[in-house]
């Protein structure tokens, strides 16, 4: 049998030994991870960069394009504005066509007229006829139809080619 006997006392290791020790064996890992990690943000960041600067070309992009189309959109709302212009237009147009279609239907063939006034909602007439009776059948449908809101006969005379009349007509309700 054999004993060992350790004559010296076991000694007490610094702090400083330990902080040696801790960091060649452990601090080496803790350094390797951090590497990784850093490499890892390291490519992250590039391809963020990469996003931001596809971003930024698109952006770009659009204003060029904003930019561009601007003239187009001012004229198309000119166009626009015309267009809404002419269609009043040809809505009145299409009522005055209605209107006179209207009157010339029911106009007897015993009129004559001398002058017509047409302004935007009264018709002025005047004329002359030789039967008064149908004077006062054309008034009478005139007001019995009701297309007209005003049938006014506003004078009558004695002329050497029959009889004069002055006829005014306004507000003609389309149906």
């Amino acid at each position: 049998m054999k004993y060992k006997i350790n004559l010296l006392g076991r000694r007490k290791e610094q702090p400083l030994e330990r902080l040696i020790y801790f960091m060649l064996n452990y601090l080496r890992y803790i350094l390797v991870i951090t590497q990784i990690v850093v490499i890892g943000v390291f490519f992250y960041r590039f391809k963020v960069d990469q996003e931001l600067v596809d971003l930024q070309e698109t952006v770009e992009q659009k204003k060029e394009i904003i930019q561009v189309s601007q003239p187009l959109i001012k004229e198309a709302k000119k166009e626009a504005t015309r267009l809404n212009q002419l269609e009043s237009i040809i809505a009145n147009q299409q009522t005055f066509l209605e209107e006179t279609d209207y009157l010339l239907s029911l106009f007897p063939e015993n009129f004559f007229l001398n002058k017509m006034q047409v302004s935007k909602d009264t018709i002025f007439m005047v004329g002359y006829t030789q039967d008064p009776q149908s004077v006062k059948k054309f008034l009478d449908r005139l007001k019995k139809e009701s297309k007209f809101k005003k049938v006014e006969l506003k004078n009558i005379k004695k002329i050497d080619l029959g009889l004069e009349f002055s006829l005014e007509l306004s507000k003609y309700k389309s149906i």
